[in-house]
């Protein structure tokens, strides 16, 4: 069983691996003021950027779903990993050995499962580029030439080869230490009739399919041999690693130019990623051996950021398959905010064969000419139908409606209503405007029909920070939040200085007791940061140590929370200490009404003016007096 990790590597691998860093291999970062970055959240679905990192706290969080952590945190959930797993992940990043509390560590027995499949991945990956050297690979390397690929063309893509015997990668990979269990799992290797483990890939084209990150997690293997049985390509199989619906080829070697440039080119297939890249097209993607669907638009669209300047361009082929797998993907258009394209290939020909016969220009020019794709579909729609007869027209015009109506700019919407209105005949002002009037009742039908579900706080809660965006069910906040309170807005405020800029409130915030914070969640994270040792005591490791103190992981998710979110003013030395004096100042109005209703009680009580429990009243309500006009003289001076 593995050992524990020892604390010091845990905070080294922390310090060494920038949350930024991190979270920028999965979702495009914008700045979003007060040293923060924000981007589309990937732990739920959401217009608009409610997710955000704080590179200086080492933390992020989500205004929208709530999920908040750090960078270990992060790693866990996103690629769905143990803490063990997540710290020997990023340590391998940084290249810092682990230690373990139990005895030494010992490669291959000590890891997660995740972590194991990766390195075998990761070998398999190296042993199928060694073989493409090989004689026998021979047919593999003609394959690649007869398309236009060369020798530095397969190293940039990591192509291999898989020779054609039973168990070359199997007797291999247990070389390295891997065993036959471990082996299938990954989806390298079958079960034989006989129980062992024999290569899944054999006398095949191999390419390495790679997660966002760069990890290897899968191949696609294409047949050579008339004598193979098998499909043309043959894809890894679901395994822990490997989900189909949520892999893109080459989406590790394009995010960049994806996010940089906020275009997307979606293609068919390996060899089509190849050429375009090749060609100039670095921001070419596939999917693997599935339809392009909801999974791949949730990639795509936390690198576009859902910019309505960004575009997604499809290309198929011209014939009839490629024009119904571009209708198919109109019916995804509305998932994105960016406009979406099509591109057609000419004479049925996929991009590779387009390069191979006309150049790397002929491909930038089919993605330079692409069509948007609404006016395809509407071109598609219409094509069907008989316009020389009434009857036709009409019904074109019933059927395209939906489609024109469908788009999201209505300046846009208009335009192609009128389009629509030319290309059935009715060409008329009166006939276009009509058509306008038309598709207008549509799109206002559809949005007062089915608006999307917003998320909508607890009852008498109003969140600051940035507005959530369309999300799951709601985090645990525990006990309700009135942020139209003043009281409530000012604590909140002070939190967040005292996490955020613990120079700043030190050390007049320590004396603040848990009774200063009226809201309960607050009075929670104060009491978490008293454990932690104060903001005196605040160092590197403060926000950890006061999360750590967290009572659970309510008042965790709320550290975090206020650890991230911006503080309401743009000079933060400015700002502390007239948080601090409003804290105090509400806490002493408070006393105050409470000594008056102490007062009050005392004389329906008939309580001689000279009784000391009267006396005792008077002096304090005096002394709560004049300290508060104190405050209100002098701010921050006199606490």
């Amino acid at each position: 069983m593995a050992g524990r990790i020892r604390d010091e590597d845990v905070k080294a691998v922390r310090d060494a691996v920038p949350i930024d860093a991190v979270v920028a291999e999965y979702l495009q970062l914008r700045p979003a003021g007060g040293g923060n970055l924000k981007g589309l959240c990937p732990f739920h679905d959401e217009k608009s950027p409610s997710f955000q990192v704080s590179p200086s706290k080492g933390l992020y969080h989500c205004f929208g779903c709530g999920e908040g952590g750090d960078t270990l945190s992060f790693v866990m959930k996103v690629d769905h990993l143990s803490f063990t797993e997540a710290v020997e992940r990023l340590a391998g990043q940084a290249g810092i050995t682990l230690r373990y509390e139990e005895g030494s560590h010992i490669p291959g027995r000590q890891q997660g499962e995740r972590i194991r499949l990766v390195e075998a991945h990761r070998a398999a990956a190296r042993f199928y580029v060694e073989q493409l050297a090989g004689a026998e690979a021979e047919i593999g390397r003609a394959f690649l030439a007869a398309r236009g690929f060369d020798q530095a063309a397969a190293e940039r893509f990591g192509v291999g080869y898989a020779p054609a015997g039973w168990d070359h990668l199997v007797r291999y990979l247990r070389g390295q230490g891997f065993t036959d269990k471990e082996l299938i799992v990954s989806g390298l290797a079958s079960e034989s009739r006989r129980g062992g483990a024999i290569d899944r890939f054999r006398g095949r084209l191999i390419w390495p399919i790679r997660d966002i990150t760069g990890e290897v997690i899968g191949f696609g293997a294409r047949k050579l041999r008339d004598d193979d049985q098998g499909p043309k390509y043959l894809n890894t199989a679901e395994t822990p690693l490997y989900k189909k619906s949520q892999v893109l080829y080459g989406i590790d070697q394009a995010k960049k130019e994806i996010a940089r440039t906020g275009r997307a080119v979606v293609v068919e297939g390996y060899t089509d990623v190849m050429a375009c890249h090749l060609a100039g097209v670095t921001t070419a993607i596939a999917t693997c051996g599935t339809a392009f669907g909801g999974e791949h638009i949730k990639i795509l669209r936390r690198l576009l950021m859902d910019n309505s300047t960004a575009e997604v361009v499809f290309t198929f082929d011209g014939d009839e398959a490629g024009q119904k797998a571009a209708l198919r993907a109109f019916e995804d258009d509305q998932k994105f905010a960016a406009e979406t394209s099509i591109a057609i290939t000419p004479g049925g020909m996929d991009p590779c064969e387009l390069r191979l016969a006309e150049g790397d220009a002929a491909v930038q020019r089919l993605i330079d000419t692409r069509t948007p794709l609404f006016a395809f579909a509407l071109r598609s729609i219409v094509g069907r139908y008989n316009l020389d007869t009434d009857e036709g027209r009409v019904a074109a015009v019933d059927a395209a409606v939906p489609v024109v109506a469908a788009i999201k700019n209505q300046a846009l919407r208009d335009r192609y209503a009128i389009r629509l209105a030319g290309m059935a005949g009715l060409a008329t002002q009166a006939e276009e405007q009509s058509m306008i009037r038309r598709v207008r009742a549509m799109a206002r039908a559809r949005a007062q029909g089915a608006p999307p579900p917003q998320r909508q706080p607890p009852a008498g809660y109003a969140r600051q920070g940035p507005p959530p965006g369309n999300a799951g069910p709601p985090a645990p906040r525990g006990p309700r939040l009135d942020l139209r309170s003043p009281a409530h807005r000012v604590e909140r405020e002070l939190l967040k200085l005292a996490l955020q800029y613990p120079q700043l409130v030190s050390p007049a915030f320590d004396a603040y007791g848990e009774d200063e914070f009226t809201g309960p969640p607050y009075a929670a994270v104060r009491r978490a940061i008293a454990e932690a040792g104060g903001v005196e005591r605040a160092d590197g490791d403060f926000l950890l140590r006061v999360r750590e103190a967290a009572a659970d992981d309510t008042v965790r998710t709320m550290i975090t929370e206020l650890a991230v979110e911006p503080v309401m003013h743009k000079l933060p030395e400015i700002y502390a200490g007239e948080v601090l004096v409003r804290v105090r100042l509400f806490a002493v109005d408070r006393r105050v009404a409470q000594v008056h209703a102490a007062q009050a009680r005392l004389a329906a009580q008939g309580a001689p003016s000279d009784a000391p429990e009267v006396a005792a009243v008077r002096d304090e309500l005096w002394a709560l007096q004049q300290y508060g006009r104190r405050l209100r003289d002098l701010g921050a001076a006199a606490l």
